[in-house]
């Protein structure tokens, strides 16, 4: 695909184009102005305002230490979070400056943008783990990101700044950036290695070091150089995508990594004056504008997404992204995702912050005219099946299933794992981003991770979790959608290990429409290979679960599920851990487990799901 695009080409097309600069310089005041008028007094003041409450602020300190303590104590935030403010303070005073333009930013920007290249690293500590090593440089997002920023920042308002803040921005891109990504090859982002795929590192990394080298690199030579390797490998990233344009990594990675993608197209388009096209240029328009339909092939319900692996629950698209998306590609109903104009970004970078000014819709979507999604999407090579009961009803039911293997990007040991979603909320969840936190279920006191298979909705067979692993998948042994039902079935027996003694472990689940408020049915048929064993059901929620002799009532927040069985074949218990730790907070995690009451050579779990009205 890209690779159509050599370093030879690229310089030619460098030398013969002369652009104007993608964003105009804040001194470029009549551009400014114009953009103020555009975007509203309002939003221009709450940037500003936004701006001044950080303008004395002394800038947060990033001692050693607290870098270390992602060594010592798994803890990133503490370092992370004062990192993240400088970079964010860093977009907020840049813009105002340019929506203000009387100088008064100039000088607390001198001091952050200095303070940001004096920083002994730019890498994250959950990537290095280690004080930096000024002979061993690791390029990690951060660095991507920092770089891209700061060059951003150069444009914007550098010939405002004392010159040598250019000259030592451009050194440090140069030495932290550049230089490695022209000379190494052991970064794990950058290629795809026999059996692995790239994933989202590879576009933020590639993409953003190649927009910092549109700006900063003036040999087009070596410019030709940088952004033919970006090129190579974002082709790799593309190629993780499935053949329909599915991305194993949910929303969140795909709305980062392909922004990153789609940032940097716009500049190299913009750069080489649209001889080098990554968006819409033949033959790879198709592809593009599937992945670009990602977020509205796994919608849920409005703000709610399919968030299979280690995305977190309410990931959304970024805003600005889906509607230069929706524009650029010609696929309108990607605005109506993000129906209200969001007031500021959902990222804070000043990559994003710069883009969420002149990337907005012109109008906002009308709440009213918001798209439907289909019936059913389903994604051949992810094996993902969303089915939705009636779309045009954003609090019907909906149910999201996968197959897969155990070493997806991202992976969490979930083959065979389901979502079920009703009034706006998943009553059947998937627990996406956790951290390797341990807890203990019930009287076994199972070891659990949030990301192995013991805390997904998929069986439990003699004791024994899913492997990681290519070779430990599902097989898909039928799928199809009609009017009455939509089905998935699965072989899950080559995702556990032998010790499991699995001869078949046949996985089917069903969204059935013949009923008004429509039905998901669960069932896990097993067959032991050499002596009866025993088979547990596990589904995980969020929700708050009411068990009763043959029926599981799981309450939410605006609704509630019955789940029935067998109460002849199966006891059901209740697990619970407190405050399990997540990227993004904590959680309780709630784990009903459906287990047969006297092990069998041959044996079935059938479960009954719909939504429930009324008393139990």
């Amino acid at each position: 695909m890209l690779n159509r695009y050599n370093p030879r080409m690229i310089e030619e097309a460098l030398r013969d184009a002369h652009p104007p600069p993608p964003f105009p310089p804040a001194t470029d005041r009549t551009a400014w102005r114009q953009i103020r008028d555009e975007i509203g007094e309002q939003t221009a003041e709450n940037i500003i305002q936004q701006a001044e409450a950080v303008h004395d602020a002394p800038i947060p300190p990033l001692p050693a230490t607290l870098y270390l303590e992602v060594a010592r104590r798994g803890v990133r935030e503490g370092y992370e979070a004062p990192a993240s403010q400088r970079r964010q303070r860093l977009g907020l005073m840049s813009l105002a400056e340019c929506l203000e333009g009387n100088g008064r930013f100039l000088d607390p920007l001198l001091d952050l943008a200095w303070a940001i290249c004096e920083e002994s690293s730019w890498a994250l500590p959950a990537h290095q783990h280690h004080l930096a090593d000024p002979e061993v440089l690791v390029v990690d997002l951060g660095v991507a990101m920092t770089a891209m920023a700061l060059a951003e920042l150069d444009a914007l308002v550098g010939d405002q700044l004392d010159p040598a803040l250019g000259v030592r921005i451009r050194h440090e891109v140069n030495r932290r950036c550049f230089v490695p990504f022209l000379t190494r090859h052991d970064f794990h982002w950058m290629f795809a290695r026999a059996g692995h795929t790239t994933n989202n590192w590879t576009a933020v990394c590639s993409g953003g070091i190649g927009a910092a080298a549109l700006y900063l690199e003036s040999d087009p030579a070596r410019l030709a150089e940088i952004l033919g390797r970006a090129l190579r490998s974002l082709d790799d990233y593309l190629a993780s995508f499935d053949p329909e344009g599915g991305s194993s990594e949910g929303p969140g990675y795909w709305s980062y990594g392909f922004g990153y993608y789609v940032m940097f197209a716009q500049l190299v388009e913009q750069r080489t004056d649209g001889k080098v096209n990554l968006l819409d240029g033949e033959p790879d328009r198709a592809f593009i504008r599937d992945i670009a339909r990602y977020p509205l092939r796994t919608v849920l319900s409005p703000g709610h997404w399919t968030n299979f692996s280690d995305c977190v629950a309410d990931a959304k698209p970024i805003p600005m992204l889906v509607d230069f998306l929706a524009r650029r590609l010609e696929i309108p109903e990607l605005a109506q995702l993000v129906p209200d104009e969001p007031s500021s970004p959902e990222r804070h970078e000043l990559s994003w912050q710069l883009r969420h000014l002149f990337w907005r819709a012109p109008v906002a979507a009308d709440p009213a005219s918001r798209i439907q999604p289909a019936r059913h999407d389903w994604y051949q090579g992810l094996e993902w099946m969303i089915a939705r009961h009636d779309p045009a009803d954003p609090a019907a039911l909906v149910l999201a299933a996968k197959g897969g293997n155990n070493a997806e990007n991202h992976n969490q040991n979930d083959a065979g794992n389901i979502i079920v979603h009703l009034g706006g909320e998943s009553l059947i969840a998937d627990p996406g981003a956790g951290r390797y936190t341990k807890a203990y279920f019930g009287p076994e006191r199972y070891t659990f991770f949030v990301n192995s298979s013991l805390g997904h909705s998929v069986p439990v067979v003699n004791g024994q979790a899913q492997r990681a692993g290519r070779e430990h998948a599902a097989t898909v042994l039928g799928h199809h959608a009609g009017d009455t039902e939509d089905m998935l079935a699965l072989e899950l027996k080559d995702a556990y290990p032998k010790e499991a003694d699995i001869a078949t472990l046949r996985r089917t689940i069903t969204l059935h429409r013949d009923s008004t408020a429509g039905a998901v049915s669960l069932s896990d048929e097993v067959r032991f290979a050499t002596a009866p064993g025993n088979l547990e059901s596990v589904l995980i929620t969020f929700g708050r679960p009411e068990l009763h002799r043959d029926t599981v009532l799981i309450h939410g927040d605006r609704g509630a599920l019955r789940v029935t069985f067998d109460p002849e074949v199966v006891n059901v218990r209740h697990d619970i851990e407190r405050e399990v730790e997540f990227k993004f907070g904590t959680d309780d995690v709630q784990r009903l487990v459906f287990a047969l009451k006297e092990p069998a050579r041959e044996a079935q779990i059938a479960l009954r799901l719909e939504p429930h009205v009324g008393d139990a």
